[in-house]
């Protein structure tokens, strides 16, 4: 389903920051939103790849931040 390059996907986003590509047919799942318009596979694949530097959930992130402060 997500290596079909004929179809259109959303880039998603959940509340960790963690980023996926979604199908633009399907309803969304649970805890995640669409953050650009719908386009191509590769399109998106190389959206989430320049703006996804860090891989740690966002949760990880803050609490290495606190420990370090």
């Amino acid at each position: 389903m997500f290596d079909d390059e004929t179809i259109d996907y959303f880039v998603v986003v959940n509340d960790e920051e963690q980023y996926s590509i979604w199908p633009a047919r399907r309803d969304l799942p649970t805890g995640w939103r669409a953050i650009e318009p719908a386009r191509s596979r590769e399109e998106c694949l190389n959206h989430i790849e320049q703006v996804w530097t860090d891989m740690r959930p966002k949760s990880v992130r803050e609490a290495m931040e606190r420990q370090s402060a």
